[in-house]
């Protein structure tokens, strides 16, 4: 534990302990304190264990704004209570927002101006530092750095104290205004992408002819509307064939800064009951027959899927791993039924679905704009035009509310809105 002391200058007391320099040589830094003796001696405890914890005291005028994020990450993000998801997802902002010319400006300096043009550079996009052109970010993907950067700063004021007030309480996200030309003849009304059942069709030939893993969790994607990482982490438990409805409890995914696949809470937090046709009852049983027969097929070489526990930083992380039968596993490995599997047993990503999916786009153009969110828009949009109540749509899918769920799928189809205006003839026959 460092050695440190107070003292009193003039009305006010200051901390001092001794820190080890880039050389590894060690100073004395000191630190304003308040004019209480017993709330800066608090203070000196509080910095010397944090120094002893992290080995580093942020000295307000070399900080820069890259520094300010990567103490924010260590020091507020992971030990919070957001969701692994959301922290992985902050940390990717993080490192993208460090890629940029105002992670080098000093936090002193930086003001309200200097943050108000990066932001406009998000939402509007222009030329980086580099020359090359940046795109205009999503809103999806800018309420994640606005939430980044709210945070980071307000961690800056306090309880770090390394500023005065939060500059980016000014700042203003602003978003692109739609250009329209009143006289274009051939200007049409932008669309909801979905997929016909005849595209669906192709895809799943597509994939049956490889032979691909993939083919499952688009199939209960298609039926269901799960996201991608809801579908790679359903288990048999989760599933009630008898009466054709599954769970949604977890999501799968791969974190970057782990360097490892990851079983984790869903998008809400929210665990919810989905119900399915007939077609996905009848796929989801061949299914299971089919890994009973690879079962037996690949023998010792067939391999089982677990998940370990581990805890980082008030932060739990569990860790997928698939082992062959013939391997002995740690005893901290719990074993875990997997739904989407390979031949061999071993679990299906969702990197390597979507990896499929680009290669099935590149090889059938028409096929246009696939991704696996596609199928989620196709299930919404399926049952609005077939009448389904929009709240149990809303239910369905898991949003948390039901706005959420007409203003993404407001488009439907042509057909549902042709229907829908025609319901006026009904109300003028019985006039």
């Amino acid at each position: 534990m460092a050695k440190g002391s107070v003292r009193k200058k003039g009305k006010k007391w200051y901390y001092r302990f001794y820190v080890e320099d880039e050389s590894g040589n060690r100073r004395q830094a000191e630190f304003p304190g308040t004019e209480s003796k017993a709330e800066t001696e608090a203070m000196l405890r509080k910095a010397m264990e944090d120094y002893d914890a992290k080995k580093f005291v942020a000295k307000p005028d070399n900080l820069t704004v890259g520094g300010l994020l990567d103490m924010w990450v260590e020091e507020d993000l992971k030990p919070g209570k957001l969701s692994n998801g959301t922290v992985m997802a902050y940390i990717a902002v993080v490192d993208r927002i460090k890629k940029h010319p105002i992670s080098e400006r000093k936090l002193k300096s930086v003001t309200t101006d200097h943050l108000q043009a990066y932001v406009d550079h998000l939402c509007f996009g222009g030329t980086n530092a580099d020359g090359r052109t940046a795109k205009a970010l999503s809103k999806g993907y800018l309420r994640q750095f606005s939430a980044v950067l709210q945070r980071a700063f307000k961690f800056a004021v306090f309880p770090k104290k390394l500023l005065n007030f939060n500059p980016m309480e000014y700042v203003v996200w602003r978003t692109q205004e739609e250009s329209c030309d009143l006289f274009d003849e051939e200007a049409q009304e932008t669309a909801e992408s979905t997929l016909t059942y005849e595209q669906y069709r192709k895809l799943t030939d597509f994939l049956e002819q490889k032979q691909n893993p993939a083919l499952l969790p688009v199939q209960i994607a298609y039926y269901t509307g799960l996201r991608i990482g809801e579908a790679c982490a359903l288990c048999w438990q989760d599933i009630d064939l008898d009466k054709q409805c599954l769970t949604v409890r977890r999501s799968i995914r791969y974190n970057g800064k782990r360097h490892k696949t990851e079983i984790g809470t869903t998008k809400r937090k929210k665990i919810r009951t989905v119900d399915f046709c007939d077609t996905l009852a009848q796929i989801l049983r061949s299914a299971r027959n089919e890994q009973n027969r690879n079962r037996l097929k690949y023998g010792q070489l067939y391999s089982l899927n677990y998940y370990k526990e581990v805890k980082e930083k008030n932060r739990t992380y569990y860790e997928v791993y698939s082992s062959q039968r013939s391997e002995d596993v740690p005893p901290e490995y719990k074993e875990i039924s997997l739904v989407c599997l390979r031949p061999d047993g071993s679990y299906e990503s969702p990197s390597a679905v979507s990896s499929i999916l680009r290669a099935a786009r590149k090889r059938m153009p028409e096929l246009g704009d696939l991704h696996f969110h596609l199928f989620r828009h196709t299930f919404t949009t399926n049952l609005l035009s077939y009448g389904a109540a929009p709240k149990d749509v809303q239910e369905l899918l898991g949003h948390s509310d039901v706005g959420t769920t007409m203003n993404i799928y407001a488009h439907s189809t042509k057909e549902a809105k042709r229907n829908s205006a025609r319901l006026l003839d009904k109300v003028a026959g019985g006039a």
